[in-house]
């Protein structure tokens, strides 16, 4: 893949080895590199502050006709323009093995409700309300260690107050 996807500003960006970017500010000082976050691709990304600049003037009027009120604003964004170098493989990437090379053994947890692991956070918040207390352990011990998602944690520990109540 001779390309990524980086997040960056709380936006996203589909780069390529060279290229450059006009960005949101960040904070980095000219000339100097960091390593915004990769969504897709297997290289690592490298960005270097090439400089700080301001957008293009946007100018904002307000008009009331038959007044004579009129207003002007004007507005430029503060912008960084980077430079992108698409590094090796990523060691994370290349050190995992494959899901197909796993032992499904490995994956589920003993105690864990059957098929969790391939469970979206909707499933798991519906069928957290029927688990026993040691299958909402175990999925909430397998969640924080490998999946990490927020939804299913926070449905399976309000499933676990809720038992706790009763």
């Amino acid at each position: 893949m001779d390309y990524a996807i980086i997040r960056l500003g709380g936006k996203q960006y589909r780069v390529r080895e060279g290229e450059t970017l006009v960005v949101d500010r960040v904070k980095a000082d000219e000339g100097k590199t960091f390593q915004p976050d990769v969504l897709l691709g297997d290289a690592t990304v490298t960005a270097k502050v090439v400089a700080h600049e301001r957008g293009p003037k946007i100018r904002i009027g307000k008009y009331k006709r038959r007044t004579g009120y009129r207003r002007h604003n004007g507005f430029r964004a503060a912008t960084t323009r980077i430079e992108i170098s698409l590094g090796a493989k990523r060691a994370a990437k290349a050190a995992a093995p494959a899901k197909a090379e796993r032992a499904p053994a490995e994956e589920h947890v003993k105690g864990m409700p059957s098929g969790y692991e391939g469970m979206t956070v909707a499933q798991v918040a519906e069928g957290a309300k029927s688990w026993n207390r040691p299958m909402l352990e175990a999925a909430l011990e397998y969640e924080r260690a490998h999946a990490a998602r927020k939804g299913a944690i926070a449905a399976l520990e309000s499933a676990l107050k809720a038992k706790e109540e009763d």
